[in-house]
């Protein structure tokens, strides 16, 4: 019996060593459970999509995930706390640098209103009556300097050119003013000669009288006379100078004039200003767009010299069908603000809170197209000097650049709006993503309405006010996922090392 037990033994040993070599042959040695104890039993590894290589890892932080601090019962969110395989990512803090995610664009969910917008094409117009400031001569002349170049910017009082006059007619009222100006110097001084003798009663009374009614008739005679230099293009300082200096005006400076601002000077001429014009009071920036003379060219009164450029503020026209004339006047009477887009690409901005100025009474009837038109204030990109002094600005926006205006047409209230790039369109399917942690879950949404920038997201369940959602990158989060799900199973595929 002694001898016959290491026999025994010698054979159990062949058989489980044979058993063993049989499992592993047939790829069943993750499946085959030692017979000498049971302490391996557990470590099985399902080879399939569902990647459970993650069970043997502790995920508490995330199985656990609640909604209780958005004041709600948190095993709502058991439909998507705990996502289908494959439809999350996990991000490390370079990635979401990578994305733009921000604390900017990881923000709670709110409910806000939305307005319904319809997108109209509009291009950037002139203001009318004030983009453009054609200065014309109020006088014949010939031009002696010229100050001021095309493209050259200026401001309210600043010298553009010099004219010598030659106007026979205003030469010979600059000299009768001049003529009537002496003898009222001479009536005067005779009325204050003769006022203390006939004061004193060494001549009559009536001599006095006879002076002062000459007196009266020169001073009517001076009031016309000024309004004659006025019809001739002369201002009210130019009138002045000439009275105190007691010369006729041989030359004219014209001046850039001051838009919306207008000096009594500038209502009677428009553009002629003396050498005492007075600046705007506020800075205010045109651009000298063309000049029309050049040095020694004889002008005619009313022969456009230069025309300036205020680009400060402009318009948007915009062309809307017919059909839609009745939508943009009810956004019109509602005051609901609009917005514009310009650019395209990763040059796109969007010009918010823009005001509907007014409404075209006419329907083009060629292209049966409705014209509104938008408040649009323009912004300097750049002002400097050149080597010879010349200043020289660029604006932000231009005559002729095309648009795109959103025209509110119906106010929805209490609504889950989120910006364009947080939801990802594929197939019929749209979806978000929701930050738990380093995770961001991908949850299936409902779209109700799209526009160029926003997306309003129908409040079923889905996603909740409270929730942080990446408000940028979706695309690219679902890139890779679809990356992710394509790809050769992987058994340490989701692991972070």
């Amino acid at each position: 019996m002694k001898n016959k037990a290491p026999l025994f033994w010698l054979s159990a040993f062949v058989v489980c060593f044979g058993l063993y070599v049989a499992g592993w042959v047939h790829g069943t040695y993750f499946e085959f459970v030692w017979p000498f104890g049971d302490q391996h039993a557990d470590q099985t590894v399902v080879g399939s999509d569902s990647h459970d290589d993650h069970a043997g890892h502790n995920h508490d932080d995330h199985a656990g995930h609640s909604h209780d601090d958005h004041g709600h019962d948190a095993h709502a969110h058991d439909d998507h706390t705990e996502p289908a395989t494959g439809e999350f990512l996990e991000l490390s803090e370079a990635a979401k640098k990578n994305l733009g995610l921000t604390d900017a664009y990881l923000k709670p969910v709110a409910l806000q209103s939305y307005q319904h917008t319809i997108s109209v094409p509009a291009i950037v117009v002139d203001k009318p009556g004030r983009t453009r400031l054609p200065i014309s001569a109020t006088m014949t002349g010939i031009v002696t300097h010229i100050h001021a170049v095309s493209g050259e910017a200026v401001e309210p009082g600043d010298l553009i050119l010099e004219m010598r006059l030659t106007h026979e007619d205003l030469v010979t009222a600059q000299k009768d003013y001049l003529q009537s100006l002496g003898d009222r110097d001479i009536e005067l001084k005779e009325i204050a000669r003769i006022e203390a003798a006939a004061n004193s009663g060494a001549i009559s009374n009536k001599t006095l009288l006879d002076r002062q009614y000459s007196r009266d008739k020169l001073d009517s005679l001076l009031r016309s006379q000024r309004e004659s230099l006025r019809l001739h293009g002369l201002t009210d300082v130019q009138i002045a100078k000439i009275e105190s200096d007691r010369r006729l005006l041989a030359e004219m400076k014209v001046y850039a004039p001051g838009p919306d601002e207008h000096s009594e000077e500038e209502h009677n001429s428009g553009v002629v200003h003396s050498v005492a014009s007075h600046r705007s009071k506020t800075k205010h920036t045109l651009v000298l767009q063309d000049i029309q003379v050049q040095k020694g060219q004889s002008v005619t009164a009313g022969e456009t010299l230069c025309t300036l450029a205020d680009y400060e503020e402009l318009l948007i026209e915009g062309q809307a069908f017919e059909t839609e004339a009745g939508m943009i006047a009810k956004a019109k009477s509602a005051g609901w603000p609009l917005s514009s887009i310009v650019g395209a690409g990763a040059d796109v901005e969007r010009i918010e809170n823009l005001s509907l100025s007014w409404l075209n009474n006419e329907i083009d009837p060629a292209t049966r197209t409705f014209k509104f038109f938008v408040t649009l204030n323009n912004e300097m990109l750049d002002d400097r000097r050149n080597p010879t002094g010349q200043r020289h600005v660029a604006w932000k926006y231009r005559v002729g650049q095309r648009m795109q205006l959103g025209v509110p047409v119906a106010q929805w209230v209490d609504q889950i709006v989120l910006p364009i790039d947080a939801v990802v369109r594929d197939g019929v399917e749209s979806f978000v993503f929701q930050q738990n942690g380093d995770r961001f879950n991908r949850i299936a949404v409902h779209e109700k309405h799209r526009d160029q920038s926003h997306v309003v997201i129908e409040n079923d369940g889905a996603i909740f006010p409270g929730d942080v959602v990446a408000l940028r990158g979706a695309h690219q989060m679902q890139m890779a996922i679809k990356s992710k799900s394509g790809a050769a199973v992987d058994p340490h595929a989701g692991h972070s090392h």
